[in-house]
C-alpha cells in the first residue's frame, strides 16, 4: 500500500500563488468568461467585463488597477474560456483556463481570491502523450500553464519489416528486425522517462502499434509503470493521434482517485486521533503552528460567507480579532475564511486539496498534519 506521504503528494503546492499574498492589498480578483468559439468573441468578453468592472468600481477598486485588467480582456479569448487575474498595484498574476467560470467574479478585498487557481492546478495535472510505432514515437507533454513540449524518440528503421519467407536466413533477418524494434522501444522508454520526470507527469497515455506498445510497457521506467495507460489512437498521417475527450476523461478519473486518496489519509489519521485537524477551529490552530501538511477544503466553499482574521505573517490567523491580538497582532484584518486559510497553507508550504462536500471534514475544513498533535 502506498504511504500516506505518497498519497498526499498530489495536494497542490503552489509557491507562485503564495507570493501573491506577500504584496500589500487590497486586491482585485477577477474570473471572467472569455469564450472564443463564438461570433465577436472579444466584444462579448468586454460585455462581461463591463458588468464586473462596475461591481469593482462600486467596491472601491481604483481606476488604474481596473484599466490594467481591462487591457487584457479583448484578446483573452485566444488563450482560453476564462481569464483569471489577481491585480493590485501593479498587476500581479494572469492565467487562462479552458473552461468558462460558473459565473463571472470580481472582488475587491484585503486578500486575493485564489481558490479557482488552486482548482485549476488540481484539475489539470501534467500529462505525457506517446504515439508509438515500431520506428519510435512522438511525445508531447501537456501542461496547464506552459507551452507543450514535443519530443521524438527512436528512429532506427533498418531492418524494420519481417520478410516471412522461411528458412535460416529469414529467421536471422527477422531477429534483426525484432532487435530494431526493441532498440527503438528502449529509446522511446528512456525519452518518456526524461520528459515525464521533467514535467512531473501524472499520467503517460500511450497509443499506436500494438507491438510497439507492448515493448514500451516492458521497457518503461518502473516508477512510471502505474501511470502508463494505453489508449486508442496512432502515429503518423491519418492515424488521428489520440482523442481529446478520452484524454480529458482519463485525467478526470486520475484526479478523482488522487482526491479520494488524500481524503483516505485524512480519515485514517482522524480515526487514529493522530495527525488530523477536523473543523475550522482545529485547522486554524494547526495553521498558526505551521503544522499542516495538507489542507482539505470542501469544493463548495467558493460560496462560503464565513470570515477570519489575519496579520502580517502567514501564521498570523484566528477566528476572532481578540485571539489575534493575544498573539501580538496590533491591527487584525478581516477577510473571507477560505482566503485566510489558503494564505496560511500556501505560505507555510502546505499542500491544498479540494474534496467533495460529502467527504469533506467538519465545517468543510480540515487538515493532515506534519506531526502528531
Amino acid at each position: 500500500m502506498e504511504s500516506s506521504e505518497g498519497r498526499l503528494a498530489t495536494a497542490v503546492r503552489a509557491p507562485e500563488l503564495a507570493r501573491l499574498f506577500e504584496s500589500d492589498g487590497p486586491f482585485a480578483s477577477v474570473y471572467l468568461t472569455t469564450v472564443g468559439d463564438v461570433e465577436n468573441a472579444g466584444q462579448r468578453s468586454m460585455a462581461h467585463w463591463k458588468t464586473v468592472r462596475g461591481d469593482l468600481e462600486q467596491a472601491g477598486a481604483p481606476g488604474d488597477v481596473l484599466d490594467a485588467v481591462e487591457a487584457l480582456v479583448p484578446d483573452a479569448h485566444h488563450e482560453g474560456a476564462c481569464l483569471g487575474v489577481v491585480a493590485g498595484s501593479p498587476l500581479l498574476h494572469v492565467e487562462h483556463h479552458r473552461r468558462p467560470p460558473p459565473a463571472d467574479v470580481g472582488r475587491w478585498a484585503p486578500l486575493p481570491s485564489v481558490l479557482p487557481l488552486v482548482r485549476w492546478r488540481q484539475d489539470a495535472p501534467p500529462v505525457v502523450v506517446v504515439l508509438a510505432d515500431r520506428r519510435g514515437a512522438d511525445l508531447v507533454a501537456l501542461r496547464r500553464d506552459r507551452p507543450e513540449v514535443a519530443r521524438e524518440a527512436g528512429g532506427e528503421d533498418f531492418p524494420l519489416t519481417k520478410v516471412h519467407a522461411g528458412g535460416w536466413s529469414s529467421r536471422r533477418y527477422d531477429e534483426r528486425v525484432e532487435r530494431t524494434w526493441e532498440e527503438n522501444a528502449e529509446d522511446v522508454a528512456a525519452e518518456v522517462a526524461r520528459l515525464a520526470h521533467q514535467v512531473g507527469a501524472r499520467l503517460v497515455l500511450a497509443a499506436g502499434d500494438e507491438r510497439a506498445l507492448a515493448l514500451l510497457e516492458r521497457e518503461i521506467d518502473p516508477r512510471l509503470a502505474d501511470r502508463l495507460v494505453t489508449v486508442e489512437g496512432g502515429r503518423g498521417a491519418g492515424a488521428g493521434g489520440v482523442d481529446d475527450e478520452a484524454v480529458a476523461a482519463l485525467v478526470a478519473e486520475a484526479v478523482a482517485a488522487d482526491t479520494s486518496a488524500v481524503v483516505d489519509v485524512f480519515e485514517e489519521e482522524r480515526g487514529q486521533h493522530d495527525r488530523a485537524a477536523d473543523g475550522t477551529a482545529a485547522t486554524v490552530e494547526a495553521l498558526a503552528r505551521a503544522a499542516v501538511d495538507a489542507l482539505l477544503l470542501a469544493d463548495d466553499l467558493v460560496e462560503d460567507d464565513r470570515t477570519a482574521w489575519f496579520g502580517p505573517a502567514p501564521t498570523s490567523l484566528a477566528t476572532s480579532p481578540d485571539d489575534l491580538r493575544a498573539m501580538g497582532v496590533e491591527a487584525p484584518t478581516e477577510a473571507p475564511l477560505v482566503d485566510v486559510l489558503l494564505r496560511a497553507a500556501l505560505g507555510t508550504s502546505a499542500g491544498v486539496r479540494l474534496v467533495p462536500a460529502d467527504r469533506a471534514p467538519r465545517d468543510g475544513v480540515g487538515a493532515v498534519l506534519r506531526w502528531s498533535s
